[in-house]
């Protein structure tokens, strides 16, 4: 009954047309999750060098801020962990903050099932301030399907994301696709790119010059078992979009 309530919930997601991730934490999940009786602590760091200048619908202008997010993930089985999130950012004019904090269940499907892909099903919820988010409560609803072929690895996110309280509350959900594909380079370094979208409500989209589309170049380090590392340049596409970022991502397992 789980098999199946989760590859129907994971396969129904992906045929669905808030932000994409506004800039915290900018990740493309894979569908494993944190082993049981470990946690792994990650550290998001991403500088926008190119976003916006005013203040927009009551939100504080991105430009040249940093922002901090830590994330804390335990895995308490084989197949299922919880995520615990602290947004924070950094820059002139009122920009330093506590921003929020977020809470993310995510359960995969276990090996025993033999699925020719990776899959598992990622929810978060939780509160962030208005000036930095619009939208002060919010859902997302990331499915996870990967997959490993030799050294090239591709991981796609079909997510859908809802406000509730504050911007765009009286809005549906919003698709958010998330794609990342990567070729090992060596057995440390892994090189690919990183897609990050924001398409709007779901079958009511707007023109594509009011969506969100952001492209990185990442790499990947995997010199140990216990650390992770992420870095990427992303730049965006249309104009809605923060023009130039730079984030890295550093975890440590325990």
């Amino acid at each position: 009954m789980i098999k199946t309530l989760l590859i129907t919930g994971v396969f129904a997601f992906t045929f669905f047309a808030a932000k994409a991730q506004d800039n915290y934490e900018i990740q493309v999940y894979g569908s494993e999750t944190v082993e049981k009786g470990h946690t792994m602590l990650e550290l998001h760091s991403n500088f926008t060098g190119d976003g916006t200048k005013v203040i927009s619908d009551g939100m504080l202008p991105t430009n040249h801020a940093i922002h901090e997010t830590i994330e804390i993930t335990h895995g308490w089985t084989a197949c299922f962990e919880t995520g615990f999130y602290f947004f924070n950012s950094i820059g002139s004019d009122g920009r330093t903050a506590y921003v929020g904090s977020h809470l993310r269940p995510r359960i995969a499907a276990p090996e025993s099932w033999k699925l020719p892909v990776g899959l598992s099903l990622s929810t978060e919820f939780g509160f962030q301030k208005a000036a930095f988010a619009g939208s002060t409560f919010n859902l997302e609803i990331r499915p996870i399907i990967d997959k490993k072929w030799g050294g090239f690895y591709a991981s796609f996110n079909p997510t859908l994301g809802k406000s509730f309280a504050g911007l765009d509350s009286d809005k549906g959900y919003v698709f958010e696709p998330n794609l990342k594909t990567s070729y090992d380079l060596s057995k440390v370094v892994a090189l690919g790119f990183e897609y990050y979208g924001s398409t709007g409500v779901a079958f009511n989209s707007p023109p594509i010059a009011q969506q969100e589309h952001a492209l990185y170049i990442a790499t990947d380090l995997n010199f140990s078992a216990d650390w992770e590392f992420n870095a990427g340049y992303g730049f965006g596409l249309t104009n809605a979009t923060d023009g130039q970022i730079f984030k890295v991502i550093i975890g440590r397992r325990f």
